[in-house]
């Protein structure tokens, strides 16, 4: 029997053939959108089952349901939270500005700044809490002599201040230390006070200690000068309140106080600013024991010669008030 004899151009075409059979298999494993390539071979070759697909899903809705109820409890978490803060900060975090209430004309901006540091107790921001009107109180009544029955008033923005204020009437120099009397003797811390006409009293005995402010201070011929001083105040107010008479006046003497330098010579003289003297005499009430002029006599004479004049300066050397006079006009008799 003949076997076939394969010749070169038989072996060409079987490994072509081999070679076409490879990369048919090889594309049926790889994905196209190539027309031509079946439905079937794209699903086999590389798309997900359908059970992984469900498996994907599932745990996407866990997550899902987790993250919502994680979103849920911290959106609670931060609602509460917003309304504690709501609540809170007008309570604790809202500050308050200072009032006073009832200032008198005469007090200057220096005295009220004077206050407001002592109510802030160092410069701090008060808080619009319970605590506010209580704490500026201590710190008012503690801290500052200028005032007396404070009472304290907080308010939906302000705390408010009102007090019943001392006014200085005289000045008193000790070394380098000042110091302001009131009317009842009252020792006041020393604030410039270029507003008003405070008058200085010189010839006091020697004081042995600076009193504190805010203390009553009992020296009699201080007691003596600062009566003689409030008369004229009240004075100026009733019968020169344009041009009060005190602005004129420098200071007042005591050193003679009770004669106890020399009996001849007044007890109390007043010095203008021009050094006139305006001779007092006795403290009020021991004019009869002296044979002198009633207080009344004498404030009648001292500002009959002022308004007459329109001034104590540059007149004459010296206005003796001493004296009794008859048909003297008395400006105002409860004096």
């Amino acid at each position: 029997m003949n076997r076939p004899t394969i010749t070169q151009y038989d072996i060409r075409n079987t490994r072509q053939l081999v070679a076409r059979r490879k990369r048919t298999k090889s594309k049926t494993k790889r994905i196209s959108f190539k027309p031509g390539i079946s439905k079937r071979k794209i699903k086999i070759a590389h798309s997900p089952s359908l059970k992984g697909i469900l498996k994907v899903l599932t745990v996407a809705c866990v997550l899902g349901a987790i993250g919502i109820g994680v979103f849920a409890v911290v959106r609670a978490g931060f609602v509460s939270l917003d309304k504690y803060v709501r609540k809170a900060v007008p309570v604790s975090e809202k500050f308050g500005s200072l009032e006073l209430v009832g200032v008198p004309a005469w007090v200057n901006e220096p005295l009220k700044e004077k206050i407001y540091a002592a109510a802030r107790a160092g410069g701090e921001d008060l808080k619009l809490d319970e605590d506010a009107a209580r704490s500026v109180q201590n710190n008012l009544e503690r801290e500052v002599a200028w005032l007396q029955n404070v009472t304290v008033q907080t308010t939906h923005d302000t705390i408010r201040i009102k007090a019943q204020w001392r006014k200085p009437i005289a000045l008193v120099e000790r070394g380098m230390s000042k110091f302001y009397v009131d009317a009842d003797m009252v020792v006041l811390d020393f604030v410039p006070m270029p507003n008003l006409p405070i008058v200085k009293v010189k010839g006091l005995s020697l004081i042995r200690k600076v009193p504190q402010p805010g203390t009553v201070w009992q020296r009699d011929e201080l007691a003596a000068a600062v009566i003689i001083l409030a008369k004229l105040d009240q004075m100026d107010k009733l019968i020169t309140p344009d041009k009060p008479l005190l602005y004129e006046i420098d200071y007042i003497d005591v050193s003679n106080f009770e004669g106890r330098e020399d009996t001849r010579f007044p007890h109390i003289v007043l010095y203008a600013t021009d050094k006139t003297e305006i001779i007092w005499g006795a403290e009020i009430g021991t004019s009869q024991r002296y044979l002198e002029a009633t207080y009344k006599e004498k404030l009648a004479k001292l500002y009959s010669y002022y308004k007459e004049h329109g001034s104590l300066l540059n007149g004459v050397k010296y206005i003796n008030l001493r004296d009794p006079q008859d048909k003297i006009p008395l400006p105002i008799d409860k004096y």
